[in-house]
């Protein structure tokens, strides 16, 4: 059961924070593009298209922490210290993407682009949640102390 709720949960790592990933980093330049071209319909679509990809992959990447748990806990390892981190983070990661960059792709969505100022705002949050999911997938895959000598 440990190796399909393991494997359920890198799956859904993959397919739910991944495009959110990526398409929270092809944002802020594309809403640049818009707001220098107000009339191209083309730019406003695309970023319709970004918002989206990030919202509902949000929500379907709350399968990753639920099988994540499942998993820990088959592994009896939910008091381990890189796994708290872990933890943490993914809370950390989770809040910057609803409080930081959900809202301001919604924002920039509404103004037609924004400015300069507000798109590099934005790529500096996306960028940290980015890099908060990158820190927590090392964790996952180093796991200090793991018995697997890796």
């Amino acid at each position: 059961m440990t190796k399909f709720l393991l494997a359920v949960h890198v799956l859904a790592a993959i397919v739910a924070i991944g495009p959110v990933t990526v398409a929270a980093s092809m944002f802020p330049p594309a809403a640049r593009r818009s707001f220098e071209a107000p009339d191209d319909v083309r730019a406003q679509e695309t970023l319709r298209l970004l918002y989206r990809i990030c919202r509902v992959y949000a929500v379907v990447g709350v399968v990753v922490p639920v099988f994540g748990f499942a998993t820990a806990s088959s592994m009896h390892v939910l008091g381990s210290a890189w796994l708290i981190i872990s933890i943490a983070l993914t809370a950390l990661a989770a809040a910057v993407l609803a409080a930081l960059v959900l809202p301001r792709q919604s924002t920039l969505l509404e103004s037609g682009g924004g400015t300069r100022e507000a798109t590099a705002r934005l790529a500096m949050f996306t960028g940290m949640f980015n890099l908060l999911w990158a820190a927590v997938t090392v964790l996952m895959i180093v796991r200090p102390g793991s018995t697997t000598g890796a």
